[in-house]
């Protein structure tokens, strides 16, 4: 019942994915309770405004086995523990500079059996490696998100898009843009979601260097 909102953007979900998935509002309630990772007035909409919204990501750019994906910022593990569920053979390596909340990430991984995802407490600029892809959601505005991230993208693109930034944000993103000096690309997730509260929501796409 829970995961139906899911499957109504995602019919293909296996049954070991819909599990996953429908264990998620019952894990997120019990840790939130220990330690605040999703505001009190989401809690009850964390399949809509945290797993869908993180899925969000995935209509614009469906990952390929074999690629690595960097989520910056991750707090409860958004949107990379939504997408690895999604991408199982997809490997995704989640980040926060803060501690705890990278330990509900742990945990709840744990929990559903995620092999595909590693969370870990650290700073996005030591993040060792090189990746296909960045994810994040409105962690900090673009101007100071960019060079954070700049110079952590594999060389080579197996991707539809170059290999580069796929970031969630909200409302009038205009000036922020015009700020970051970057050439972005738009994509609105109302054409995707019905449900109100992605009128204002869009996926932005960054080249990565």
């Amino acid at each position: 019942m829970t995961s139906d909102i899911l499957l109504k953007y995602f019919p293909d979900l296996s049954p070991a994915q819909q599990q996953q998935y429908q264990q998620l509002p019952e894990l997120y309630n019990l840790w939130n309770n220990q330690i605040n990772v999703i505001s009190r007035k989401d809690i009850d909409s964390l399949l809509e405004r945290h797993v869908l919204h993180s899925l969000g990501i995935a209509k614009v750019m469906p990952f390929l086995p074999g690629e690595s994906v960097l989520d910056v910022g991750t707090g409860g593990g958004f949107p990379g523990l939504s997408l690895a569920i999604l991408f199982p053979e997809t490997q995704f390596y989640l980040v926060d500079s803060i501690g705890k909340k990278i330990k509900v990430v742990q945990e709840v991984a744990k929990a559903i059996d995620l092999k595909n995802l590693k969370a870990e407490h650290i700073r996005a600029e030591q993040v060792p490696g090189k990746f296909d892809f960045v994810v994040s959601r409105a962690v900090t505005q673009l101007k100071d998100f960019y060079p954070w991230v700049k110079g952590k993208f594999n060389k080579t693109s197996k991707n539809k898009l170059p290999n580069g930034i796929l970031y969630l944000k909200g409302g009038d993103l205009s000036q922020e843009i015009a700020e970051s000096g970057l050439q972005v690309k738009q994509y609105h997730l109302k054409d995707y979601f019905t449900e109100e509260f992605f009128e204002t929501k869009q996926v932005i796409y960054v080249k990565g260097q």
